[in-house]
């Protein structure tokens, strides 16, 4: 297992990154924790399985999540907890990192 400290940066980017540098073109994120400053998601809207609806929020999230790295690019799926006790869940967009940290455990794949 490779764990991923993220303290700083765009997720995507630095997951992205991380897992080049480890040689890893493919893997699962079997798990991340952490805090965001803002970010982005999207879901399926009801009746359109072929759309998203994208949802962009400036505001500080806790952040869980899994997914996995196909031919280098990391696609996850989150739960953001917000303020005022909600929970936004989708597809990340973008989360960005500048108070906290994201820690991200990936197992690579054959």
């Amino acid at each position: 297992m490779l764990v991923i400290e993220v303290p700083e940066g765009e997720l995507l980017e630095e997951i992205e990154a991380a897992a080049k540098d480890a040689g890893l073109a493919d893997a699962a994120i079997v798990s991340l924790i952490g805090a965001v400053d803002d970010f982005a998601i999207s879901s399926k809207p009801l009746n359109d399985a072929t759309r998203d609806l994208p949802l962009s929020d400036a505001t500080p999230a806790e952040i869980t999540g899994t997914g996995e790295i196909v031919s280098g690019q990391p696609h996850l799926h989150v739960v953001m907890a917000v303020q005022g006790n909600k929970a936004l869940a989708g597809h990340l967009r973008r989360a960005e990192i500048r108070t906290h940290s994201v820690r991200v455990y990936l197992l690579p794949v054959p």
